[in-house]
């Protein structure tokens, strides 16, 4: 009797803790939605009202009518997307040589590289700076992308070596009955079964580039800026742009929003298959 009074109780908890979680999600967003629209001077009214009469689009019409916050876009595309390309390429690279092959070093090699990802990032601003301007990249898309790689890449060799660890050996045993090498294995046979998994890794590091903002802070001043550095240069010591920065904030995070919903059932499906093995 008791277990059965318990289970609608334990069905209303779990409700009530999802729609807690949403609204705790959800609301922040609205609120700056909201202050999207709204001149400076009604933000902070009090008491505070959803929607006013005086809302319009003039600050995600002064983000479009300026070239350095459209730049900014460039940018943060430009960065993201060359590191999604480049990690997905030697992430699914070396998942490929961990999950099939035994070779000398090779537990030193993922140490080092669960290692790295360990190592909180701020610990690493001044050695990559130094790096960076010692080989004149500093400021530059190149010096950004390679700096982005080290913090994603880590996680991605973990994710894909796993992933290649799911699917049968006996695929590769099979093409190479065929006549098939190691690198038509990996691109024929393997890369079109392992597809969520890159999916689930692109999705990611595209996310951590676009969002990373302590290392393009530090090592980008005038020719790179990506959005997250823009968003905060609307903070000024005695003004901050608000609906400004809130529509820079709404517009900056439809990208990642769409990439997720469009990929969702590949990302979802490639964090389930890897994180077991067999």
């Amino acid at each position: 009797m008791s277990t059965t009074l318990g289970r609608p109780a334990a069905k209303v908890g779990t409700i009530i803790a999802l729609t807690a979680s949403a609204l705790f999600a959800i609301v922040p967003v609205l609120w700056m939605l909201d202050s999207s629209l709204k001149p400076n001077t009604e933000i902070y009214q009090f008491p505070p009202r959803l929607f006013s009469p005086n809302s319009s689009l003039s600050a995600y019409g002064s983000v479009f009518g300026d070239p350095t916050q459209l730049g900014a876009f460039r940018d943060s595309y430009i960065v993201a997307l060359s590191v999604t390309a480049l990690t997905i390429l030697v992430a699914l690279m070396a998942g490929y040589a961990l999950s099939r092959f035994e070779f000398p070093g090779k537990r030193t090699v993922t140490t080092v590289v669960i290692a790295v990802q360990s190592l909180p990032p701020i610990s690493l601003v001044i050695p990559f700076l130094g790096l960076i301007t010692t080989f004149g990249l500093f400021d530059s898309y190149t010096g950004l992308i390679l700096t982005h790689m080290v913090l994603t890449f880590p996680y991605a060799v973990v994710m894909m070596t796993a992933y290649m660890d799911t699917l049968p050996k006996t695929l590769d045993e099979a093409a190479r009955v065929d006549g098939a090498n190691s690198w038509r294995i990996l691109w024929r046979v393997l890369f079109p079964i392992a597809l969520p998994g890159v999916v689930s890794v692109g999705v990611y590091t595209f996310m951590l580039s676009w969002n990373e903002f302590l290392f393009a802070l530090q090592l980008t001043r005038i020719h790179v800026q990506t959005v997250p550095i823009r968003v905060a240069e609307f903070i000024g010591q005695n003004y901050t742009n608000w609906n400004q920065m809130f529509a820079m904030s709404i517009l900056g995070s439809l990208p990642v929003l769409a990439l997720f919903l469009i990929f969702q059932r590949y990302f979802l499906g490639g964090l389930t298959a890897g994180s077991v093995k067999g």
